[in-house]
This record gives structure tokens, C-alpha cells and sequence, in this order.
């Protein structure tokens, strides 16, 4: 599949779970068209790219390793993304990656993730979590900032900071995202 084929089968699809799941697995059968998806996902100012981003997620979701090659064009472009609908499915594959990073098992992220890739992502989150966003990118944001936030001293008090000021005027899913990650952050402080 060319690169013109590729980004106007994606244009096709729509929000559908079994569209992003299927387009993902076509990906996955074809790691050829890998390179072409994350391509797509950054061209931040065309619809087609957020399409993209759902599918990046599913494919992230199945294979986080997929992303190694990349990280450096990944974490360098984070901050450009800014339609709504791209900026969920990015901010968790983000949080994919501060997963496996922050796992207690060896994986190709913990040798592969430099210190300017944690320190685009944390900055990136950051910016995510104060900005006005929906909360399914906050709650995304905040657990990756607790991940990152275990090895990176300064970022726990900022997270802490964001969520007690914030508290009050969110909703009720954010609340409940930040009850939990203030009850990690209490644990960990008194280990």
C-alpha cells in the first residue's frame, strides 16, 4: 500500500471501536505502514491526523515497542498536537510507554527512553493538565506524570500542586482520577 492509500483508507474511518481495531490490525500484520501512520498522526492541522492517533493508540495498545524508532520524532512533536481528539489517544500512548518504563521487568523502553524524551513527555503532560482539555487527556497526563514523577523529584509536588488547585472545578471522573493518584503519590511518600 502506497503512502497516498494508506492515508485515504484512514480517512475512511470513523470513531468505531471495530474500525480503529481493524485498521490497527492491518497495521500490525504490516509493520511497513508503521513509519506512514506516525507521519500522519503529526500532521497536526488535518482532520485525517486524528484518526490516525486512534489507530496509533490501538496499535501502542498491542505493540508499545513499535514506537522505539520514533522516539525521538514522537517526543519532539508531542507539543504540537492540539486537536482534541488527537491529543487522548496521544496522551495514553504516553502513558503506554511510562508504564513500561517504570516496570519493574527489563523491555526495550527502559533502555531505549533518554532523558529528553521523559523530560518532552513531563513537560508535555504538564501542559496538558493546565490547559483547558478534556478530562480523558488530564487523567491520562496525571498518570503519566506519576510514573515519570517516581524517578524525576520535582514533578510529584507540581502534579500535587495541579490536582489540589484544580479539585474543585472539575468533574467528577477527574476527581475520582486524582483521588487515586494522590492516595500513589501518600503510599509512596511514606514507603
Amino acid at each position: 500500500m502506497t503512502s497516498d492509500e494508506f492515508y485515504k483508507e484512514l480517512s475512511y474511518i470513523t470513531a468505531a471501536r471495530n474500525d480503529r481495531l481493524q485498521f490497527s490490525e492491518l497495521v500490525l500484520n504490516d509493520m511497513s505502514l508503521f513509519p506512514n501512520l506516525i507521519s500522519i498522526s503529526f500532521m497536526v492541522d488535518d482532520a485525517t491526523s486524528s484518526k490516525a492517533t486512534w489507530v496509533l493508540e490501538f496499535v501502542c495498545h498491542e505493540y508499545i515497542y513499535a514506537i522505539i524508532p520514533y522516539l525521538d520524532f514522537f517526543t519532539n512533536n508531542l507539543n504540537k498536537i492540539h486537536l482534541e481528539s488527537s491529543i487522548r489517544p496521544i496522551a495514553k500512548i504516553c502513558t503506554f510507554i511510562a508504564e513500561r518504563y517504570t516496570s519493574k521487568q527489563p523491555n526495550p523502553i527502559k533502555k531505549s527512553l533518554e532523558s529528553k524524551h521523559k523530560e518532552k513527555i513531563i513537560e508535555t503532560c504538564f501542559d496538558w493538565m493546565i490547559n483547558d482539555h478534556k478530562v480523558a487527556a488530564k487523567v491520562h497526563a496525571m498518570e503519566t506524570l506519576f510514573l515519570l514523577g517516581k524517578e524525576t523529584p520535582w514533578v510529584h509536588p507540581q502534579l500535587l500542586d495541579i490536582l489540589q488547585q484544580d479539585f474543585h472545578h472539575q468533574s467528577a471522573a477527574f476527581k475520582s482520577r486524582a483521588k487515586h493518584i494522590l492516595n500513589k503519590m501518600k503510599k509512596l511518600k511514606n514507603l
